[in-house]
């Protein structure tokens, strides 16, 4: 075998240790739902729906956790992405301290919620124009703020 197969042989050997080794890493393993302890007095059942639809995985204690939430390094994102979205807004204990609700509105008018590699795997999540104009109207009734 002349010394570039060698190489490229060792690499690849390399990545599948790392990646075998990496399912180790306890952090991304943490897949409990607290229970709800409070919800907002939503305006309509239209706004919860659209919520629940679009945000819930991340801002509630009712977080839907996917096949592929098991397996590191994808875990380690996700587990993140879930406790830093619970730390800012999580309608699942409502009333229980800050929150980032009167924020939300603004947020998704911008389009910067739901996240886009959130999208990617929750195409559910997706909204149309006139749902997301639906959704933020009903978050700045609910919350306060918005446009």
């Amino acid at each position: 075998m002349n010394l570039i197969k060698k190489i490229a042989v060792g690499l690849v050997a390399g990545i599948v240790v790392l990646g075998i080794l990496i399912q180790f890493v306890p952090y991304g393993r943490d897949h409990t739902n607290p229970s709800v302890i409070a919800e907002p007095n939503w305006n309509s059942p239209e706004t919860k729906a659209l919520f629940e639809r679009a945000c819930a995985d991340c801002h509630s204690n009712e977080t839907v956790w996917p096949w592929y939430s098991n397996i590191a390094p994808v875990s380690w994102l996700v587990q993140h992405d879930v406790e830093e979205g619970r730390q800012k807004l999580n309608i699942s204990e409502w009333g229980q301290g800050e929150n980032e609700a009167d924020e939300a509105a603004e947020t998704v008018q911008k389009g910067e919620m739901p996240m886009p590699i959130f999208l990617i795997t929750h195409p559910e999540a997706r909204l149309s124009d006139v749902e997301r104009q639906t959704l933020v109207d009903g978050l700045a009734a609910t919350f306060g703020g918005g446009n």
